[in-house]
């Protein structure tokens, strides 16, 4: 055998070694650097490169089509045969898919495909760091102490089938998590970004902001559980919409097992879902936050398929001016239950007309009201109405009139997204956010801050 070491020559050569009715192989190239600090001076750095093949063997039977799936990383050209031989192994011995659809065709090759594939290096902080090293001095002459990391990685994916795609997509993920806290630690604020290519993170406007937060730390109030009017910042939104996304599969909406399911039979699609003009969205080419245009799956669930990879994907609304417009579907989920294609994509935006800033909302509020920093542990209650709860984290602030006038405990909240979504009395301006508690997973989204008049906080927590 030739010696392939290319991306694409691994993906050609794999198909050529198929000895079953369809192929499907998926080659990852990955690479990554990052940077991490603590008490305002960088600790260690590092740059990492890798590789990860899939081949998806599909085999057609009396009884229908099986798929067998083997993934295996720092794939070299002497492992290609014996990767082949087993996914194909693995078809042959499993009953037929549930899922078993044809193969896409017919999709126009990437003509990049053939191209090396994207890395990031040490050179992506080339401004970052410089600009990083100016806040840790002045975090130093403020009296507080940075913790925190950036990471980039940029995955090139080379997608290639038996029925002749050809496809290719680089996506970079950019990701800064900033943490200031006081010398003796009682005091904890933190900050977060997703970027594309780390040019539009400002660390000095990243440190003033946590250094105001600390400042309103100053002052300590206690309050009990309790419905409060609440003003939930773009990450915080971003986590609770990602997980209600998460939960839009339309097979277990018609199913009668979702917040989705009409009570009697069927879903809520074309139900009006929140009284704001709200537009919950995704589009593989929204500015910022682009993601694949293409359905890239390595397995099988409840929202994907092997069967659709390839599948080419549109700007899709899943809520559009407060409507439930769309259950995510895979083409076997769409023939079940007679509804739209309408696969995943990776990214997520909730449009609300609103202009003000979160700053600026604040400053409109009248009586009091709380402000949230981040959310995390967030963990599902009863999928049937999609309550969640979880715990607030690293500031919870009281505003009155206008101001905010000191931290409060932390809290256990008790909600469900669909619910806000009815009882949210004002949304902000979109903005580019990083969503706290599914960062590791999901980083591309733009949220605007929502004002709740009764979020309900069911128990004091001691997080932090």
């Amino acid at each position: 055998m030739s010696r392939v070491s290319k991306p694409y020559e691994i993906v050609e050569r794999a198909l050529e070694l198929s000895t079953t009715d369809g192929l499907v192989v998926i080659a990852d190239e990955h690479s990554s650097a990052n940077l991490r600090w603590a008490g305002n001076a960088l600790t260690t750095n590092g740059v990492t490169r890798g590789r990860t093949l899939t081949v998806i063997a599909t085999v057609d039977g009396a009884k229908g089509t099986a798929s067998g799936v083997v993934s295996r990383s720092a794939v070299t050209a002497d492992d290609l045969e014996p990767l082949v031989r087993a996914a194909e192994a693995a078809a042959r011995g499993a009953g037929p898919a549930e899922d078993a659809q044809p193969l896409v065709s017919g999709v126009p090759s990437s003509p990049d495909f053939t191209d090396a594939p994207a890395e990031t290096g040490s050179e992506v902080f080339a401004d970052f760091a410089p600009a990083l090293g100016d806040a840790f001095s002045r975090a130093r002459a403020g009296g507080r102490e940075l913790y925190g990391f950036a990471n980039h990685e940029l995955n090139s994916t080379y997608l290639g089938t038996s029925t002749g795609l050809r496809l290719r997509h680089d996506q970079p993920t950019g990701t800064l998590e900033l943490n200031a806290k006081s010398p003796d630690r009682t005091r904890s604020a933190w900050a977060g970004r997703s970027t594309r290519d780390f040019k539009d993170v400002d660390p000095a406007a990243l440190d003033a902001e946590l250094a105001q937060r600390l400042r309103w730390a100053e002052r300590r109030i206690e309050l009990p559980a309790g419905r409060y009017e609440t003003l939930l910042p773009p990450t915080a939104v971003a986590d609770l919409l990602i997980y209600q996304l998460w939960s839009s599969t339309a097979r277990d909406a018609v199913e009668g097992r979702t917040v989705f399911s009409k009570p009697g039979g069927g879903t809520r699609l074309g139900e009006t879902l929140a009284p704001l003009p709200l537009t919950l969205r995704s589009d593989p080419h929204a500015p910022g936050l682009e993601s694949s245009p293409f359905v890239i799956a390595h397995s099988s669930g409840d929202s994907g398929s092997v069967f659709d990879n390839g599948l080419p994907l549109a700007p899709t609304d899943w809520v559009r001016e407060g409507k439930l417009e769309r259950l995510t579907t895979t083409r076997h989920t769409a023939a079940l239950t007679g509804l739209p294609v309408s696969p995943a994509i990776d990214n997520l935006v909730l449009d609300g007309g609103g202009e003000r800033s979160l700053e600026e909302m604040v400053a409109a509020t009248t009586g009091r009201a709380l402000l949230l920093t981040c959310l995390w542990y967030i963990r599902e209650v009863d999928p049937a109405t999609l309550l969640l709860t979880g715990l607030t984290r690293d500031g919870v602030y009281l505003v009155e009139d206008g101001e905010v006038v000191g931290e409060v405990n932390n809290f256990r909240f008790n909600e469900s997204p669909v619910d806000l979504l009815s009882r949210a009395s004002e949304a902000g301006r979109t903005e580019k956010t990083l969503p706290r508690e599914w960062g590791d997973w999901f980083t591309r989204a733009a949220m605007p801050a929502l004002r709740i008049p009764d979020f309900n906080m069911s128990s004091v927590s001691q997080g932090v």
